[in-house]
C-alpha cells in the first residue's frame, strides 16, 4: 500500500510535454489580458523637492511600488533635483517619511543605496554631461549658442504672424570643431537635441499613441524645428535629459506616470533612439479630477499627504487602499486590501480617461481598516493606540487621566475602547470627543429623565448597586452581561402594576422585565457617561474599570436618591416595598441585591 502511494506521489510530479506547454500559454496569456510582464519589473519614483507628496504622486508611486512587487522586481526612489532654485528645504525628508508612512520603502534609492547610484540627479552632472557629449559627437546633438534676446525675437515674431513657436536651426550648421573651441572659451550656450521626428509608441493603459510627426514645420516666414534642449546653459541637465539617462542606466523597465506626461513621451523615446536605447515600457494612469471636473492640483492643502496624516487621521492603510483604487479595477468582491493584499493581485488594468476622486469612499475604508486592525492585533494596532495616546496627553489634563486611570496605563484603556468602539472610528480627535467621558472622573449629568415614568427610581439603584458586588478578579464584559440578564425586572416591576385580569403571566411578566431593562440601560448610560452614546453598558463598565464605576454608580445614586418615583400610585408603593425590604434587611442583610443576592 505504501509503495503504491509513493508510486501515486511519484506521477503527481510529472507533467507532460504538452501540459507544460499549455500551463506556460496560459500564464503567458494571463500577463497579456492584464498587462503583467513575464520578468522581474524594474519599476522607479522620482519625485521633485519642489512640492511635498500629494494624493496623486502617492498614487503613482503606489502603482510602481505594486508593478514591482506583483513580479518580484525592484522599486527604487530617485531625487530629481536639478531645479535647485525652486527647491523647498526639508522636502526630501519629509518625503522620506512619507513614503515609508505609507510602507512604501524603496529597495534601492537615497539611505538604502544601490549599484546604480548616486540616486539623486545633483550628484550625476558629470554623467549627463558625457552622455550629451556622445550625442553630439555622433551629430544628434549640437550647441546652440543663440542670445535669449535672439530667440525672445523669434519667438514674438511667430507669435505675432500667428505661427506656432518653434527653432530655425541657426546653430545647426556651425562646425563641429568650431562649436567645441567657442564652448571652451566659456561662451554661454545650451545644447539642444537635433530630432528628425517625434514617433509614436505603445503605451500599457492607451495603446498606440503618438503621431510619428515631423520635427520640421513648413511656413512662409522659415524652417522651424522642435530641437529640445537637453543641457541648460548652466551645465545642468533638462528634466527630459536626466530622466531617459537615468532610466537606461538604472535599467528601469517599466515607466508608470500620469496622463500629463504623455505629450513628452515621443521626446523621450526620440532621445532613446538618438542613444540607440531601448526605452522601458510607458504606462499613463488618468488625472484625478473633483466632482466637477476639474484636475486635483498638487499645491491644494487638501490633497498633501499631511493633511490627511495629520489633520484628518486618516491611517496608512486606509490612504493606501484609496489611492490604489482611483482608475485601477479589480474582480474582487471587496475594495479592502492592505498593502500585502494589494501586492499579490495587482496588475496593469488602469481605466482611461480622467478619475473622479470621491472622499466619501475614503472615510468609508478608514472605517473598515480600523474595525480589522482593531481584530488582527499586532503593530498596526499598537500604533493606533500610540498615536491616540498621544493626542489624549495633549488634551486632556494628567491630574484627570491618573484620577481615571487609577493603576492602569492609557493603553490599557484605549486597547479596550477601540475593540469596543472600532465600528465608528474616523480618527484619533473624533474617538476622544466622542468617548471624552472614559477620559476625566468629571461627567457633566443632565437631570436624569426616566423613559418610563413608572419604574421606581430604588428599583434602579437596587439593580445598580448589585452590579457593583461583582469581585475585581471577575469585572468583565461577560459577567456584566450575565448578571444583567439574569436580573429579575420584571418582577420588581409587576409588585407596583400587577397583571390583569386574564393576563397571561408569563407573557406579563415578560413583558415587565423587558420595559425595566430599557429603563435600567437608560439610567447606567446617564450614571456612567452622562448619557452619550458609546459602547453597551457591559462593556462600559469593563473599560471604566470596578473602582472607576463604582465611585460612578453612586455619584448617580446620591444625584438620583430623593427624586423618587414620578407616578404617585408607584411611589406609595415604593415606599412600602422600601419599608418591608428593611424590615427584612434586619435578618437577612443580602436581601438589597434583589435578584443576585444568594438564594436559600
Amino acid at each position: 500500500m505504501r509503495s503504491l502511494r509513493s508510486g501515486l506521489l511519484a506521477r503527481r510530479s510529472w507533467v507532460c510535454m504538452q501540459c507544460r506547454q499549455a500551463s506556460s500559454t496560459s500564464v503567458a496569456a494571463h500577463n497579456r489580458k492584464t498587462k503583467l510582464p513575464d520578468f522581474p519589473a524594474r519599476t522607479r519614483f522620482a519625485p521633485s523637492p519642489t512640492g511635498y507628496l500629494h494624493l496623486g504622486s502617492l498614487r503613482t508611486a503606489l502603482f510602481n511600488y505594486l508593478l514591482a512587487k506583483r513580479t518580484g522586481g525592484q522599486f527604487l526612489l530617485r531625487i530629481e533635483d536639478t531645479d535647485q532654485k525652486r527647491t523647498i528645504p526639508g522636502a526630501e525628508k519629509r518625503l522620506y517619511e512619507d513614503l515609508q508612512w505609507a510602507g512604501l520603502q524603496w529597495d534601492e534609492g537615497p539611505v538604502v543605496g544601490g549599484p546604480y547610484g548616486p540616486y539623486r540627479q545633483s550628484g550625476r552632472t558629470s554623467i549627463y554631461r558625457d552622455h550629451v557629449h556622445d550625442l553630439i559627437q555622433k551629430g544628434h546633438a549640437y550647441r546652440c549658442f543663440c542670445s535669449a534676446k535672439r530667440l525672445d525675437t523669434l519667438a514674438r515674431h511667430r507669435s505675432q504672424a500667428g505661427l506656432s513657436p518653434g527653432y530655425d536651426r541657426k546653430c545647426a550648421d556651425i562646425l563641429h570643431e568650431h562649436a567645441e573651441n567657442r564652448a571652451a572659451e566659456g561662451e554661454t550656450h545650451v545644447v539642444r537635441l537635433k530630432v528628425e521626428e517625434y514617433p509614436s509608441f505603445e503605451d500599457l493603459v492607451y495603446g498606440r499613441t503618438g503621431q510619428n510627426r515631423p520635427v520640421k514645420k513648413l511656413d512662409f516666414i522659415d524652417r522651424v524645428y522642435d530641437d529640445p534642449i537637453l543641457l541648460k546653459s548652466d551645465g545642468h541637465p533638462t528634466y527630459h535629459l536626466a530622466n531617459v539617462v537615468d532610466d537606461h542606466l538604472m535599467k528601469i523597465t517599466h515607466v508608470i506616470r500620469g496622463t500629463e506626461w504623455m505629450p513628452s513621451t515621443p521626446l523621450h523615446v526620440a532621445l532613446y533612439n538618438a542613444f540607440n536605447w531601448t526605452p522601458p515600457q510607458f504606462g499613463h494612469v488618468p488625472l484625478l479630477v473633483d466632482k466637477s471636473g476639474q484636475k486635483l492640483s498638487k499645491r491644494n492643502a487638501d490633497i498633501d499627504l499631511t493633511f490627511f496624516k495629520g489633520k484628518q487621521g486618516i491611517l496608512p492603510a486606509s490612504l493606501v487602499n484609496f489611492a490604489a483604487l482611483l482608475g485601477w479595477s479589480h474582480t474582487s468582491k471587496s475594495d479592502l486590501f492592505n498593502l500585502e493584499e494589494l501586492s499579490k493581485i495587482f496588475n496593469l488594468k488602469i481605466t482611461r480617461g480622467n478619475t473622479v476622486v470621491a472622499f466619501e469612499k475614503l472615510w468609508f475604508l478608514q472605517k473598515a481598516h480600523a474595525q480589522r486592525i482593531v481584530s488582527n492585533g499586532g503593530s498596526e494596532l499598537d500604533n493606533l493606540v500610540s498615536n491616540i495616546s498621544n493626542k489624549v496627553k495633549t488634551t486632556i489634563p494628567e491630574k484627570k487621566l491618573s484620577s481615571v486611570l487609577k493603576s492602569r496605563t492609557l493603553s490599557e484603556l484605549i486597547t479596550p475602547l477601540l475593540q469596543a468602539d472600532a465600528k465608528s472610528f474616523t480618527n484619533a480627535s473624533e474617538f476622544i470627543t466622542r468617548n471624552s467621558t472614559f477620559f476625566t472622573p468629571d461627567l457633566k449629568r443632565p437631570t436624569y429623565t426616566p423613559n418610563n415614568p413608572y419604574i421606581p427610581i430604588q428599583s434602579l439603584h437596587t439593580a445598580a448597586a448589585a452590579l457593583t458586588l461583582v469581585p475585581e478578579p471577575h469585572w468583565t464584559i461577560q459577567t456584566h452581561k450575565h448578571n444583567i440578564s439574569i436580573y429579575d425586572g420584571g418582577s420588581t416591576l409587576l409588585e407596583d402594576t400587577p397583571p390583569t385580569k386574564g393576563q397571561d403571566a408569563e407573557i406579563a411578566h415578560a413583558a415587565a422585565d423587558k420595559a425595566f431593562k430599557k429603563e435600567l440601560y437608560n439610567y447606567l448610560r446617564w450614571a456612567l457617561s452622562a448619557g452619550k452614546p458609546g459602547p453597551g453598558i457591559p462593556e462600559t463598565l469593563a473599560i471604566l474599570g470596578r473602582e472607576e464605576s463604582v465611585r460612578r454608580l453612586r455619584e448617580a445614586m446620591d444625584l438620583t436618591v430623593d427624586k423618587g418615583a414620578i407616578n404617585p400610585v408607584t411611589a406609595r408603593r415604593a415606599k412600602e416595598r422600601e419599608a418591608k425590604r428593611k424590615a427584612e434587611a434586619e435578618t437577612q442583610d443580602q436581601s438589597w441585591m434583589g435578584s443576585l443576592a444568594p438564594r436559600s
